[in-house]
């Protein structure tokens, strides 16, 4: 059977009693936007009559309903209005004018070809928080690009990283710039409201993908370039070398990762090497740096000595950071996911029973968590017209 949410006895997150336009599509804006539902704000997700393509995405038990569109429009509601129509275009500016937010990833052109350009928003509403997130700044020679994560990926040094560890420039196996991208739009909208209730005004936000990620990338690979003029090391030796790697134990892989000076102690005598604490290469955390490559080929070395288990006990017992890789399609039966409630199991009215992942944000005050199921395309229109003030 179907499962009721019951709206008015959730708890009400820190967001509760804001609305946000959502003007977004695929990932990056959408995490965003379902993200600030979740922390109890109204969104109410502005969909053209042919909406957005993930939607669609394999697999999916209906039409528009895939298992991303699951999670990534829970908390939201939806509306499909064609803004290229007068009458609705003229609907969508009566709903701003009942919104603290608008997040959009159009490219500005499109919005200002559109009449849904900031000035345009702000002259509805003039406290608005007007949030657009693009793949390049807007005073840049690459503005109004097309961008999707690989470009931003290769654009922002992102991929070239990886060639420090192999012959070629790769891609990460997940929309890293799209995910973090995300997260900044939250942190940006959050803070516009903050400053909204503190002044009374809104504010027009940019949130640049490829800026986004280069900054990302640099907080410690900077490094000795922080400094004019320039001084090497450009990056943290630590992380590029190829023996940074998960170890294989007896009967597994485990990262394996002494840090400290007590660490390294405890490690080298365990397997028989005590003569290394005093070994200069490694007697001090630059010295290790320094020389990290000789440092993990000892670690290598010695790994297939012990089974994970073994491993874990010798590295609790010393405080040493360790853990099994476990395999991402397992996550949902590790114990500690499981204790700390991250994957939750729900009935969708139409599309049965599936898994949610929730927010691992935690407040003592609640969590809203799911109090909304993903929305078919539309399936609120009438509700939201009739919240409007020329319809009530």
């Amino acid at each position: 059977m179907a499962e009721e949410l019951d709206e008015m006895d959730r708890p009400k997150g820190p967001l509760a009693g804001v609305r946000i336009a959502d003007l977004t599509t695929v990932v990056m804006g959408p995490m965003a936007t379902r993200m600030l539902g979740d922390l109890g704000a109204d969104v109410i997700k502005i969909e053209a009559p042919d909406y957005d393509f993930m939607r669609d995405f394999e697999p999916k038990r209906s039409p528009g309903m895939s298992g991303v569109t699951l999670n990534l429009n829970r908390n939201k509601r939806s509306i499909t209005l064609d803004l290229k129509d007068a009458d609705d275009h003229a609907t969508f500016l009566e709903l701003v004018a009942t919104c603290d937010v608008v997040v959009t990833n159009m490219r500005a052109d499109a919005c200002n070809r559109l009449g849904i350009g900031p000035d345009d928003l702000l002259a509805v509403r003039p406290d608005l928080v007007y949030c657009s997130a693009n793949g390049f700044g807007s005073d840049g020679p690459y503005a109004g690009k097309a961008a999707y994560d690989d470009v931003i990926q290769a654009v922002s040094g992102f991929a070239s990283m990886f060639g420090w560890l192999a012959d070629r420039p790769a891609y990460a196996p997940t929309i890293v710039g799209d995910k973090i991208t995300g997260l900044h739009i939250v942190i940006a909208v959050v803070s516009a409201l903050f400053r909204r209730a503190t002044t009374g005004e809104g504010d027009v936000i940019e949130v640049p993908m490829a800026e986004t990620l280069a900054s990302f990338n640099l907080v410690e690979h900077l490094n000795g370039h922080t400094f004019e003029p320039k001084e090497e090391p450009f990056s943290y030796r630590r992380l590029v070398t190829h023996q940074r790697r998960p170890r294989q134990s007896a009967d597994g892989w485990i990262c394996l990762l002494p840090y400290s000076d007590a660490n390294w102690r405890a490690f080298f005598a365990e397997v028989g090497r005590p003569e290394l604490v005093d070994d200069p290469r490694f007697a001090t955390i630059n010295d290790r740096v320094a020389n990290v490559a000789e440092l993990y080929d000892v670690v290598d070395e010695y790994s297939m000595t012990k089974t994970n288990a073994e491993w874990m006990a010798f590295c609790d017992e010393h405080s040493i950071p360790a853990a099994p890789v476990t395999d991402l399609r397992e996550l949902d039966t590790d114990p500690h996911f499981e204790a700390v409630g991250l994957f939750e199991f729900h009935d969708h009215p139409t599309e049965g029973r599936y898994r949610v992942v929730k927010d691992p944000i935690r407040f003592r005050s609640g969590n809203p968590g799911l109090w909304r199921h993903a929305p078919r395309p539309g399936q609120d229109g009438d509700a939201i017209r009739g919240e409007l003030p020329s319809r009530e």
